[in-house]
């Protein structure tokens, strides 16, 4: 058994359908790579700015979310602006200072923020770091990043976060876990029709990704402070509608190619 194939077992447990056969041999076409990669580099991003937007409303005070929002300035600059280039994102990947949880229950603390700022802080990291890896492929290969607008995939599962709290909180960290393990899974199922350079990429941030979705759950049952797994359930068959379903807009999270 290959370490892709090792990592995937508890993904594929937890995912409720496998990507159809359709979207991989839609994505597994020369011509749809820079397609592949332009929306893998916003997903990177994405992926970041949704852990900092956790942390941002549920755990930190003033000063951190202004150290943060500095941390995503230039990545978002190069994403929606057009401005900066591969260089002048380099070592661009740190923290100017120390991210701290609010001070006191007037705030809003919870018994969860450090956890949840532990976490989501070295999970943006790595995002971040994939984001430049992604770039870095894409200007090797002369694919320029000339925007692309989002998908249906994670919309189609926020309009069903409940109202309330902490169950919305719950309901957006069993969905971050799912994004993450979809995300696992079509690394896996791509990587094998890709070159080899492209291959070793993908099946390394495979084991990253593995670990993301398993940190979203720890927190969202550490949030709930009960069993989960109704609720998890409920996002599993909504995210497997989403891949099955017919999805004329094809992306890297998309639906079933028409």
């Amino acid at each position: 058994m290959t370490e892709a194939e090792t990592l995937l077992i508890p993904i594929l447990k937890f995912l409720s359908c496998e990507t159809p056969d359709a979207w991989v041999n839609k994505a597994k076409k020369k011509e749809n790579l820079p397609i592949i990669l332009r929306d893998h580099l916003a997903c990177e991003l994405k992926a970041g700015q949704t852990a900092m937007y956790l942390i941002r409303k549920y755990a930190v005070d003033k000063d951190s979310t202004n150290v943060l929002l500095e941390w995503f300035e230039p990545y978002e600059d190069f994403l929606y602006r057009k401005k900066g280039d591969l260089a002048s994102l380099a070592n661009k990947n740190n923290l100017s200072k120390a991210i701290l949880p609010k001070s006191s229950k007037s705030q809003g603390t919870s018994p969860f923020s450090q956890n949840l700022i532990d976490k989501m802080v070295l999970l943006i990291k790595e995002e971040l770091h994939h984001f430049y890896q992604v770039l870095e492929i894409m200007v090797k290969r002369d694919i320029p990043f000339d925007g692309i607008t989002a998908g249906r995939y994670a919309k189609g599962m926020l309009k069903h976060v409940k109202t309330f709290e902490p169950d919305a909180l719950v309901d957006k960290l069993i969905i971050g876990a799912y994004i993450e393990a979809r995300s696992c899974e079509r690394f896996a199922k791509l990587a094998p029709h890709l070159d080899d350079d492209l291959n070793k990429f993908y099946v390394s941030l495979l084991r990253s990704e593995a670990r993301h979705y398993q940190d979203y759950l720890t927190l969202a049952g550490q949030v709930a402070g009960k069993d989960i797994s109704e609720r998890v359930a409920y996002f599993a068959n909504v995210e497997a509608e989403l891949i099955l379903s017919p999805d004329e807009d094809f992306k890297f999270h998309s639906g079933t190619p028409v």
